[in-house]
Parts: C-alpha cells; sequence; structure tokens
C-alpha cells in the first residue's frame, strides 16, 4: 500500500536476533510485570498484557518465567519492582532525531545511561518536546511472511478493523494504524487464523533523513549503544539508508 523504510526492516530483523541471544528476555519480561500491574493478571481481560505476553513468548521466553512476571505484576508473587516509564529525546549523528523510552525502578541511573551512551556516540540529549513532534504513535503489527498470508489476505483481515496502510517489510508484513486500533486489528488477523510476530503502539516518524555509510555505522553503533541498558526498552530514530548502506555499515 505504500512505500517503507529500509531501517525499519533491519530493525525487525535484529530485533529476531536480539531475541535469540537473549538480549531481550529481561525487558519482555519487564514489560509483562508493568501491564499487568496496571492491568491485572487476565490475560483475556488485559489486552496489553496479553500482546506483552505474546511478544515475549515468540522471543522464547520461557513460560516459567513469563507465568512468573505475570503473578509478581498482579502481586500474586513477592518480588515486583515499582517501574516508570520516562521518555527522553536526543539527537544522533546527521541530526537524527530521537526517541528513547525507558522503564526503570532508578531514574537516577536510567538518565546517566541514556546521557553516556549519546555523549560518547555522537549524540546529544534534547529538551522534552524539541524533536517529539516529528513522531506520531501509531499502532503497529508485524506479520512474517513465513506463515503464507499475503498482502491481500492482510488487507481483506485488516482494513475493516482500522488497518491504515501494510508495507512489505522483505521477510515481514508491517500493518500500521492508529494506536488505538492496533488490538482490534490483532484480533481481526486471529479471527482470519493469521500468525503475527507482534502488536503493539509505536512511534513513527513524519520525516526521515537520509545517511550515508559513515553515519548510518554511527547511527547503529549509538542503538546498540542505548539498547544495551536494562533501563531502555524500546529506541525510535527517523533515519534511513538505502539496503547497500545499511549492509556496509554493519559490517
Amino acid at each position: 500500500m505504500s512505500g517503507h523504510s529500509k531501517w525499519a526492516t533491519t530493525k525487525h530483523k535484529k530485533a529476531v536476533i536480539d531475541a535469540k541471544r537473549g538480549k531481550l528476555f529481561a525487558k519482555l519480561i519487564k514489560n509483562i510485570e508493568v501491564a499487568a500491574r496496571t492491568g491485572g493478571g487476565d490475560l483475556a481481560g488485559n489486552p496489553t498484557l496479553f500482546d506483552a505476553v505474546q511478544k515475549a513468548k515468540k522471543s522464547s521466553v520461557p513460560n516459567d518465567n513469563i507465568d512468573r512476571a505475570v503473578k509478581r505484576g498482579s502481586g500474586l508473587e513477592a518480588g515486583g519492582a515499582e517501574y516508570e516509564t520516562i521518555m527522553y529525546e536526543g539527537y544522533g549523528p546527521g541530526g537524527v532525531a530521537l526517541l528513547i523510552e525507558c522503564l526503570t525502578d532508578n531514574r537516577n541511573r536510567a538518565a546517566m545511561e541514556v546521557r553516556t551512551a549519546l555523549t560518547r556516540n555522537n549524540g546529544t540529549l534534547a529538551d522534552p518536546g524539541s524533536v517529539s513532534y516529528l513522531f506520531s504513535r501509531k499502532g503497529q503489527v508485524i506479520v512474517s511472511k513465513e506463515g503464507g498470508a499475503t498482502e491481500d489476505d492482510l488487507m481483506e483481515a485488516a482494513l475493516d478493523a482500522g488497518a491504515e496502510e501494510i508495507n512489505d517489510l522483505d521477510d515481514f508484513f508491517e500493518i500500521i494504524s492508529e494506536a488505538t486500533d492496533f488490538v482490534a486489528v490483532r484480533s481481526a488477523l486471529q479471527q482470519a487464523d493469521i500468525d503475527y510476530d507482534s502488536a503493539e503502539a509505536t512511534f513513527l516518524p513524519s520525516m526521515r533523513i537520509e545517511l550515508d555509510v559513515d553515519g548510518a555505522r554511527k547511527m547503529l553503533r549509538l542503538i546498540d549503544a542505548l539498547e544495551d541498558s536494562d533501563d531502555v526498552q524500546n529506541v525510535w530514530a527517523n533515519f534511513d539508508a538505502t539496503d547497500e548502506v545499511l549492509e556496509a555499515a554493519q559490517d
């Protein structure tokens, strides 16, 4: 239905690799705890928890870990921490705008780690509101092509549920909706027996900055440094690059 970001393709492939390395386990578990604390431990009545659990399962987090996280978050088991969400804004190499979402039980530690990652990797922290206007909150459902679903299948299942566009991300399809509609889109796919990789609210840029190999290499290094922090849950950036540039930047 529309063109797509080459970085979006790389980001999803990178998430799969990170999940296989176990790098995301702690962050996924934290998401489950917070969702259970906010909306209760019943998956049927808490769509945020349902999606957090599904994402963890897709990333091969053991069921025992998931169950304990739900119990900690809903107060059925001791040991849950009090997490808060903090959004930082910044600039990366080439003036790329960054939104950095933290989920932390220590605000000072999170701020220090974000600031350190930025300053060591050609980035700077920005004032609140200085870059957030460049992004829109949207719903995003990712469907792997391995399941056999076609773009026409997705359109038929998801358009009436609120899907705004469907993008081809090489190995995946990306379904974009309003943030308030992604649960309905996900449910419509389930009813059509179409499996999906993830369903969540995200931030999409209204404009993108094209980077060359050097800029993309610096940008990827900065994103890796930010994501190495246990407190950083998500990083959104408004850059793009060609397949060739991204491939060269990762060498």
